[in-house]
């Protein structure tokens, strides 16, 4: 059981990547996830400053064992690992709960991460961490994703961090594209 568990795991995984990945049409290059609009966390000091950020990223995401003593052993869990370039150089890890339907093309996930490193701003470069929290359905074939700044989660010079993070994949390599506000006095 724990084998099939972890096997659909892995499953519901791909497809949902690959889902996230369908081009809306043959000749579209990249597809930009469709991700719901944020209200931002008011800033703790100074005037909040708006920027936008992108770059690669690399991704590992890793099936985890079922566990029958909490919640439904047919729901993948899966560890994620990413190495963020560009504008954020930082790696995060967190976890993913995912569940597919019998209708085919029809998923859900939800995630939380924490990411830690740096990030080149307007006004330099600042160190930190923040959550993200993911939250992402697949409704035969047609995706839609929320990636945003959990509020009052940035640690260090990215203490008052708020934004949403939109997920980018072309031709099987990720990228993002973060708009965000922080304010200007670290």
């Amino acid at each position: 059981m724990q084998q099939r568990s972890c096997a659909a795991a892995g499953l519901i995984a791909l497809i949902v990547i690959v889902a996230m990945s369908l081009d809306s049409s043959a000749a579209a290059q990249t597809t930009p996830v469709q991700t719901a609009p944020t209200q931002t966390a008011p800033t703790q000091k100074g005037t909040a400053v708006s920027a936008h950020a992108s770059g690669p990223f690399d991704v590992k995401i890793t099936p985890q064992p079922a566990d029958d003593k909490v919640g439904d052993p047919s729901v993948g869990r899966m560890s994620i690992d990413k190495q963020f370039h560009g504008d954020l150089e930082a790696t995060s890890k967190g976890q993913m709960l995912a569940a597919m339907t019998e209708v085919k093309g029809s998923a859900g996930y939800v995630a939380i991460e924490r990411v830690t490193g740096t990030l080149r701003t307007p006004g330099g470069v600042r160190t930190g961490s923040f959550a993200l929290q993911h939250s992402g359905t697949l409704n035969r074939g047609a995706a839609q994703l929320s990636v945003t700044v959990i509020p009052d989660s940035g640690t260090g010079q990215l203490a008052g961090l708020a934004g949403k993070m939109t997920i980018v994949v072309s031709d099987g390599k990720h990228s993002y594209d973060f708009d965000y506000t922080l304010p200007d006095a670290p």
